[in-house]
């Protein structure tokens, strides 16, 4: 599919799953401890669900196995080494193209501010924003509109004329870009299979590369 930059006014993005990913041995580190601490073995399968939001609300799906979401996220928070895991992410190649947008950029995250900051210098695409938002109980989580209105009203976009996307990785994201009356791209990273559905979206890909822009991309680290 191609799609002309010129097509939206501002664009929005997600962070994990969509521009950066982690090793999987962090993650099952991460998992292993967080287990050890609860008293409750994660599988493979549980921390892929649960780290990809592959089954949509992660609260939800925790409430469903049993585990109070306050608690796991507690401990989940208290076992994360933001410095560990920012070396051990990676950006997405085909994610370049976000450097080269000549609108306005932001960034709407699930990824708390503690993690997402050095995630941010170390694969060096900070510049890449001009407005950020890390979710929290306050602002709200996707797929509420809130987070996105904020960022949208940072970058000092609006309904009235403007026309955005936000594209992201999970069902909560085209759910608050949707919420939000703007246009959504899913970028689908994981398969239909391992996800076990299917999410919908304005424009589906399953790489940024897929949109068709043209010209040549800047690295993070120019």
């Amino acid at each position: 599919m191609a799609l002309e930059q010129s097509e939206y006014d501002f664009w929005l993005l997600d962070l994990d799953g969509t521009l950066v990913d982690v090793e999987w041995s962090y993650t099952r580190e991460v998992f292993d401890r967080v287990g050890d601490r609860l008293g409750r073995e994660f599988t493979d399968r549980e921390a892929d669900i649960l780290w990809s939001g592959l089954t949509g609300s992660r609260d939800r799906q925790l409430e469903e196995w049993g585990v109070d979401p306050q608690a796991f996220w507690e401990v989940f928070h208290d076992e994360e080494d933001p410095l560990v895991r920012a070396e051990q992410t990676y950006l997405h190649e085909d994610a370049a193209f976000v450097a080269d947008l000549e609108a306005p950029v932001g960034l709407v995250t699930h990824c708390q501010e503690f993690l997402a900051e050095p995630v941010l210098e170390h694969v060096g695409i900070r510049d890449w924003f001009d407005a950020r938002l890390c979710c929290t109980e306050e602002t709200g989580w996707k797929p509420d509109p809130g987070p996105v209105e904020r960022v949208m009203a940072d970058l000092g976009v609006g309904h009235n004329g403007h026309r955005g996307v936000l594209a992201g990785d999970g069902a909560c994201d085209i759910g608050a870009a949707w919420n939000a009356g703007l246009d959504a791209i899913h970028v689908e990273r994981v398969g239909h299979e391992r996800r076990g559905r299917c999410v919908l979206g304005d424009h589906r890909v399953r790489s940024f590369d897929e949109l068709g822009f043209d010209g040549p991309h800047r690295s993070a680290t120019d």
